[in-house]
């Protein structure tokens, strides 16, 4: 552990060799399952006609809800999703049933030709109007401290204002799918590209009305996932599941990348309105959020979503007086879901967008505003949620930052330079974030491991986790291999498998490798502490006097090649394979109050960018970025860095670049690569300086680490602001400058002009 080393399949990536479900060989007589999708985004199903697909080449069936043993709905946690569409629709590309024909192309074409007939009803699309008619998912939620509405009036300094941020396609390389193959005695194989098999396995087993044992889950790898996977996975197990159940034949599901667009959920879109109350220093007294999470037609994880919005609404900044009131607004469209950050990036970007209209009003500098709000000793060290922010190093780290970056040396020159340059004008902001980690739903924080070691000497791991190109079946096998003090190379992962770990909670919430990595620790040190008792006894010594090292185990006696030391304890019959269980202390969490310690610990970083707009056309370009950030006592380097990289340019993209866009019907219009723009290599900086901060964590994770996944995403806030900083350099004043995310170009003029 603690060192930087390859990912497990990086030769396999590099060579094509990786196996994703698409490159599995199929089953003798597989068939293929396409969606019918529907061309309306609200009213009520009048028929659906799909005689025409019946008849098309290849085709073997159709199925629809009538075709579903156990319940119509899907097994989420509110039910209230339908598995195929009945009665009604209510978002353009709602799936009403599959076609299943001998080939993907001629089950594509097939649902093409079916003909919908529906009574249309208004298409609502706006989440502040949806609100206001009382159509939402779930029930507003609303946090206080003190006395906000008070703490403003009194204020020397108020300011209000509103930001919409928009949504964010997942665009994973590998696109959804599923492929279902019928068993004998009535069981089932279902290989899903999924974040958590666990829930497939129970979703499967409700559609089909079997038991959840008789459904076997298998993932080795996905093609990507970031929380996109997490529960909309399980919609394309169901419907290839459902398929095989009706035809009695395996059948293999794959969305087109402009189905999958259509069909699955995005990043949730979120609209703020605040007042806010400050004093002189820029020191914020009194906060009013109120927030619509944008949930589309069903709940799926919105509650949870829209909750850690609220989590994240302080940041890195004490609030003492708050009021938080969050929608969970019920539209015409997709039903969106987890996204890297999971709410967090919606909930930041407020309490940044306030910290820097504060800065501007007072014609100061925004990172001293941010250094004035920072938590810090008793009483300013307690969330509005009454978790104690504890070991906050924020303080130190962006004051370090600054100094590496040299903030305020370059602050200087870009002033000089806009006062020189009437058309492209700079802009440079500093920003921290503070990130929670541990699932809010407390009954995930756990996961279970399998470590098997056999008589050659190699181990073996299964755990709960699945891979989707993180590194976390890299870091378990490092961690394992410190415990039996072997090379990396001597130790394998197999298959994420419901057979193998039950019940294993979804790989997200940045908590991959702090659950499944100590699980599997654990069940190494159960296996390791068997062979140390078999050589004590036979050398007469402890256990605690055997050393497992480089490759060898060692006794005060003598010293053993460690397969001569697992050979030797398997000939005394000594159990060489051991499971592990871990689950997250300290946390709890009351979900009717919104109080508690949700998480075990914070990860902390700050990211410092510098930007440049032309004035004339709104184009805008990144300069320069420096992240100084906090992964603990790092399991492996060069995957971490490679995460922070990977999560800042995605935040990058959300706040820059794509873009999603329904028109007033309903119909999503950005359907791939030619409408929606993903960052590019044109997109990163000429300057990218990522370093790492130095002290381990204090809480007892593994190895002295910190979660990595999803903390990095939000230091792309410093984009924003610092093209927000821009726009305001250039147009001059001090009132709010007002930009919508994602910042496009046409977004830049829009606030240009509006100050013109």
């Amino acid at each position: 552990m603690n060192r930087s080393a390859p990912h497990e399949s990086a030769h396999l990536h590099v060579q094509g060799l990786a196996t994703y479900i698409d490159d599995l060989p199929l089953t003798e007589g597989t068939l293929h399952a396409a969606p019918i999708l529907s061309t309306v985004a609200s009213g009520v199903i009048e028929s659906l006609d799909t005689s025409a697909a019946l008849k098309a080449d290849g085709v073997r069936a159709v199925v629809t809800t009538d075709d579903i043993p156990g319940d119509r709905l899907l097994s989420t946690f509110v039910h209230d999703e339908p598995v195929f569409a009945h009665q009604r629709v209510d978002h353009m590309g709602q799936v009403l049933g599959l076609v299943v024909a001998d080939s993907h192309i001629q089950a594509r074409a097939a649902a093409s030709n079916t003909v919908l007939k529906v009574r249309n009803e208004p298409v609502l699309l706006n989440a502040r109007e949806s609100a206001a008619q009382e159509a939402t998912v779930l029930p507003s939620v609303r946090v206080q401290r003190g006395n906000a509405a008070r703490a403003i009036e009194d204020a020397p300094h108020q300011l209000s204002g509103q930001l919409d941020i928009g949504g964010q396609e997942h665009y994973y390389l590998e696109t959804q799918i599923a492929y279902a193959i019928p068993q004998d005695n009535g069981e089932w194989l279902i290989h899903s590209s999924t974040q958590h098999p666990g829930e497939v396995q129970h979703w499967v087993a409700h559609a089909l009305h079997v038991p959840m044992h008789s459904v076997r889950v298998v993932c080795r790898r996905m093609g990507g996932g970031f929380g996109g996977k997490e529960t909309q996975a399980g919609h394309l197990a169901v419907w290839a599941a459902l398929a095989a159940q009706k035809t009695g034949r395996p059948v293999k599901m794959r969305l087109s990348r402009e189905d999958d667009f259509l069909v699955t959920g995005k990043r949730h879109p979120f609209s703020h309105d605040y007042t806010a109350g400050f004093d002189d220093k820029g020191v914020l007294l009194g906060l009013q959020s109120t927030q619509w999470a944008h949930c589309g037609f069903s709940a799926d994880l919105s509650g949870p979503v829209a909750d850690r919005a609220v989590f994240h609404t302080d940041n890195a900044y004490f609030l003492s007086d708050v009021d938080i009131v969050s929608h969970r607004s019920k539209l015409n469209t997709q039903s969106h879901t987890a996204f890297r950050g999971f709410g967090g990036p919606q909930g930041m970007m407020l309490i940044e967008k306030v910290m820097g209209d504060m800065a501007r009003h007072l014609q100061t500098d925004a990172l001293d505003v941010r250094l004035a709000n920072l938590y810090g000793a008793e009483p300013r060290h307690t969330t509005p949620y009454g978790m104690a922010v504890e070991h906050n190093i924020l303080p130190q780290l962006m004051r370090q930052l600054a100094d590496d970056a040299q903030y305020r040396q370059r602050r200087a020159q870009i002033t000089q330079w806009n006062a020189g340059n009437p058309v492209i004008k700079k802009g440079l902001a500093l920003t921290p974030v503070k990130f929670g980690i541990s699932f809010t739903a407390t009954q995930f924080n756990q996961a279970g491991a399998l470590v098997s070691v056999y008589t050659d000497g190699s181990v073996r791991i299964n755990h709960g986790g699945t891979e989707m190109g993180q590194g976390l079946h890299t870091k378990v096998c490092a961690i394992v291999a410190s415990v039996f003090g072997l090379p990396v190379d001597q130790v394998r992962i197999s298959s994420s498998d419901t057979d193998k770990i039950a019940n294993a909670s979804a790989t997200a919430a940045s908590s991959g490798t702090d659950l499944n990595g100590r699980a599997a620790e654990r069940a190494a040190l159960q296996v390791k502490h068997h062979i140390a008792e078999c050589l004590a006894k036979a050398d007469a010594c402890e256990p605690d006097q055997v050393v497992f090292r480089q490759g060898e185990v060692i006794t005060p006696r003598q010293q053993r090649h460690f397969v001569q030391a697992v050979q030797f304890a398997y000939s005394q019959r000594v159990q060489l394979w051991s499971d592990g269980f871990y689950a997250t202390p300290k946390i709890h969490y009351d979900r009717t109050t919104l109080s508690g310690r949700p998480f075990y610990y914070f990860a902390y970083g700050a990211a410092c960018s510098e930007v440049a707009i032309d004035t004339l056309t709104g184009e805008h370009q990144l300069l320069r970025v420096d992240i100084l950030h906090d992964v603990g006592q790092s399991l492996n380097p060069s995957i971490d860095i490679g995460q922070i990289e990977g999560g800042f340019v995605q935040g990058l993209g959300w706040l820059t670049t794509e873009e999603l866009v329904w028109d007033s019907h309903g119909k999503l219009l950005t359907r791939g690569a030619s409408t929606y723009k993903i960052p590019t290599a044109a997109d990163i900086p000429a300057a990218f300086h990522i370093q790492l901060w130095h002290e381990a964590n204090p809480e007892d994770n593994i190895g002295g680490s910190k979660a990595v996944g999803e903390p990095p995403f939000m230091l792309a806030i410093s984009v924003y602001e610092a093209l927000r900083d821009a726009v305001g350099q250039a147009i001059g004043g001090h009132q709010p400058v007002h930009l919508d995310a994602p910042v496009t170009p046409e977004r830049v003029l829009m606030a240009l002009n509006a100050h013109r």
